[in-house]
């Protein structure tokens, strides 16, 4: 019987043994999920605050001031598969060959391009008077701090 007992016991060792490796391999594998939970928590969490920074940058609200920037964004909006590039492709290439072939841009490029400005660009006298304001009111601005100031001293004085 003692040789019995003792296959018993050393069974029972192993099963043990086995039991306690199973148990490592799972708590292993509990640790190794968690972390790589954490990590891919922690790429989204870097993830939202890129969107959060790009969205600090979005300057699609003052698109409605330019009005041609919205007529040709609509143009390019359009997807572009491999027909359509080609397409474009041909329309540029024209495009640019119908310009150096012009007889104004041979004489002179510059000139020609700077024509080609003035005529396609809105007039820039609106833009001046806005300017104009803007500087005014800047003036203005520092004016009132300057009598702000100068009255606070005078008030220190009395």
């Amino acid at each position: 019987m003692t040789g019995s007992s003792k296959k018993h016991e050393l069974k029972s060792k192993q099963k043990l043994e086995k039991k306690l490796s199973f148990y490592t391999k799972v708590k292993d594998a509990v640790t190794s999920l968690n972390a790589k939970k954490t990590i891919s928590k922690k790429s989204k969490q870097r993830g939202h605050n890129r969107q959060k920074k790009l969205k600090a940058y979005d300057l699609s609200a003052l698109a409605e001031f330019l009005p041609e920037a919205a007529a040709s964004e609509q143009k390019t909006e359009a997807k572009l598969n491999c027909k359509s590039r080609q397409a474009l492709v041909q329309r540029e290439a024209a495009q640019l060959k119908a310009v150096l072939n012009n007889p104004q841009f041979q004489l002179d490029p510059f000139a020609a391009i700077h024509q080609h400005l003035l005529s396609t660009q809105p007039p820039i006298a609106a833009k001046k008077d806005d300017s104009a304001k803007q500087v005014k009111d800047s003036k203005d601005k520092k004016r009132r701090r300057k009598k702000k100031a100068s009255s606070s001293a005078q008030s220190m004085e009395i």
